[in-house]
């Protein structure tokens, strides 16, 4: 006996809306596939629209930013640069010493390690450099004022060259003959101007030429710049006759923290590490910029080569502003020695030359090796600081970016900026 299947009944409690609902997908469902033949070939530019763009709109990235703590950050940050250029006198000798410190540190523990008392190494090393420093400069000394006589004649020499080359009078002849011609119109003018009654005339004397008063300022400069070295080699002293008394003091500060304790070790590793190894680098910068300074002038025939090769080696160390003076004084010279325009040109040229490969190119991308910072992050650094502190800025700003780097690289909230100054 077989039986036949009844249909199965919708429950008694759906709504007819049901119904038509069902009916209605089933009709687009119907259509969907009659139509799909003709849009196979549609298909996949619609897909990867649908994937490139959701329906909604581009694709967004929602970060919270608190806006607060980004105001109070940046107002931290500005009021910090305002204080290291207001206080750069204060800042610039410790920043020095803190570099000199880590410098000779090596050498003092080397001492110590032979029995000799850290305060008696530190100071024969100290008195040794200082001692180097000086007679340098004073076997220098002659030389400079050489240079310096022979100024007036090196640049009446370099006039009467552009004059001969010119065929005449040189442009700056016949702009100061406009200027004076100009003033005398004025002058003439002025004094044929009848004065009105009731106007008091008044004549503005410019005061005398006084060298004295050139003299002083020259002095209390100097004399300030000799302070601030006598300070810098004070601290450098007591600094390095302390030992790690300061390294001490910074693990005591961190916490008693084990963890905190080894993060704070390794920071100061990083970054004693860090500077050593920027160090040796301007050392080799240094020897590679006087070596080939000193063959190219060799080969071009400058006389005392070898001299003008150790200044351009030592003078490496200010970035940019000793290159420029090595460029300059030279091509003065060779102007003078030879009396031709064109040794002149090839002289500075060569200089020029020299100095824009290893300082513009093979000294940040080395500097980026050994410190893992980016090329442009050492580069703008450089201008930064060298706007903040001058001269002083250009020689102290990468080693303080690359303690900044160091300690962002530990903390977790600053490594953000870390990342941003890393390659």
């Amino acid at each position: 006996m077989t039986t036949e299947p009844t249909p199965s009944s919708p429950p008694p409690d759906t709504p007819p809306v049901a119904e038509g609902a069902s009916a209605a997908l089933a009709t687009g469902a119907a259509a969907a596939a009659a139509a799909a033949p003709e849009t196979s070939t549609n298909a996949a530019p619609l897909a990867s629209a649908a994937s490139a763009e959701p329906p909604h709109g581009p694709l967004m990235l929602h970060m919270p930013v608190d806006v607060r703590n980004l105001s109070l950050a940046l107002l931290a940050l500005f009021a910090s640069v305002a204080l290291l250029h207001w206080a750069s006198a204060v800042f610039i000798p410790i920043m020095l010493s803190l570099l000199l410190t880590t410098a000779l540190r090596p050498a003092v523990d080397i001492l110590h390690r032979w029995y000799i008392p850290r305060w008696l190494g530190a100071g024969a090393l100290l008195i040794a450099i200082v001692l180097g420093l000086a007679s340098t400069a004073w076997s220098l000394s002659d030389g400079a004022a050489q240079l310096l006589d022979s100024l007036p004649v090196a640049a009446k020499k370099v006039r009467d060259n552009l004059k001969a080359r010119a065929g005449g009078s040189s442009p700056l002849d016949t702009m100061q003959k406009a200027a004076t011609q100009i003033e005398q119109a004025a002058n003439e003018n002025s004094t044929a101007t009848p004065a009105r009654r009731g106007v008091q005339r008044v004549i503005v004397e410019r005061p005398p030429f006084n060298i004295r008063d050139y003299l002083w300022s020259g002095t209390v400069g100097l004399m300030s710049a000799l302070g601030q070295l006598m300070v810098v080699v004070f601290l450098t002293y007591f600094a390095l006759a302390s030992g790690n008394l300061l390294r001490d003091k910074l693990l005591r500060i961190a916490g008693t923290s084990l963890e905190r304790r080894k993060v704070t070790t390794r920071v100061l590793d990083d970054i004693t590490r860090q500077i050593q190894r920027y160090l040796l680098l301007q050392v080799f910068t240094s020897v590679l910029v006087g070596v080939a300074t000193g063959l190219a002038y060799w080969a071009l025939g400058l006389q005392n080569a070898a001299v003008w090769g150790v200044v351009a080696g030592v003078l490496n160390l200010a970035p940019y502003i000793g290159s420029a003076m090595v460029t300059g004084a030279s091509a003065l010279v060779a102007f003078l020695q030879f009396g031709t325009l064109d040794m002149a040109l090839a002289i500075g040229g060569a200089s020029l030359v020299i100095h824009t490969l290893v300082g513009n190119l093979l000294t940040p991308w080395l500097t980026s090796r050994t410190s893992s910072m980016s090329p442009v992050a050492v580069f703008v650094s450089v201008l930064a600081w060298g706007w903040l502190w001058g001269l002083w800025g250009l020689l102290l700003g990468i080693p303080v970016m690359m303690a900044v780097k160091a300690v962002c690289d530990r903390v977790e909230d600053l490594k953000p900026v870390g990342e941003l100054l890393g390659q």
